[in-house]
């Protein structure tokens, strides 16, 4: 988990490449889904295209839809999810569900400044709607007040591991890799 523009994506791609991992990711859900045209996917497109969260209830469906396709040996690193502390309790239990737990959740810390420039540059090159300058201060403003607690919910469980966001994808990734070392 991390602030939008820490790189949440690019690193669990990264760790995606190894055959023992699937990157869940629910941005890519949401897309996917709006792509399609689903149900699903044209309700969560009115709430990403102005910044906010897709409501809890909504992306848990989606979770649990793409959770039933991968094989119960895989290990599945989230992206994006969960985003709340009602979604943290779903999460715990949707894998309850499927016999698994959480065994670690890496917090990709990046200064807020550092962010904003991520996130312009991007929507130069990506043409995403949600990285739009408006959007992009919406979106930090939701992930503070929404995200945020989480980090303490996790703190309390001995789950939370804190890598340094900042560097080139292979500085990063190597901290996140010693960070998921021995998680289960």
């Amino acid at each position: 988990m991390g602030p939008p523009g820490s790189g949440k994506g690019t690193q669990a791609q990264i760790v995606a490449e190894d055959p023992d991992w699937v990157w869940l990711s629910t941005g890519e859900l949401f897309r996917l889904h709006a792509r399609i045209g689903s149900e699903l996917g044209r309700l969560a497109a009115t709430y990403l295209d102005k910044g906010e969260y897709v409501p809890d209830d909504v992306t848990v469906q989606m979770v649990r839809q793409r959770m039933h396709e991968i094989p119960k040996e895989t290990r599945i690193l989230f992206d994006g999810f969960p985003r709340t502390v009602a979604q943290a309790q779903a999460l715990d239990e949707l894998l309850a569900e499927a016999g698994r737990k959480v065994g670690a959740v890496v917090l990709l810390d990046v200064p807020r400044d550092e962010l904003t420039r991520r996130l312009t540059e991007r929507a130069k090159s990506e043409s995403r709607s949600d990285d739009d300058p408006n959007v992009i201060a919406t979106r930090y403003d939701v992930y503070m007040k929404q995200t945020a607690p989480l980090i303490e919910h996790y703190e309390k469980r001995k789950l939370l591991r804190r890598v340094d966001g900042r560097g080139s994808r292979e500085k990063v990734g190597s901290r996140m890799n010693k960070a998921l070392k021995g998680t289960g």
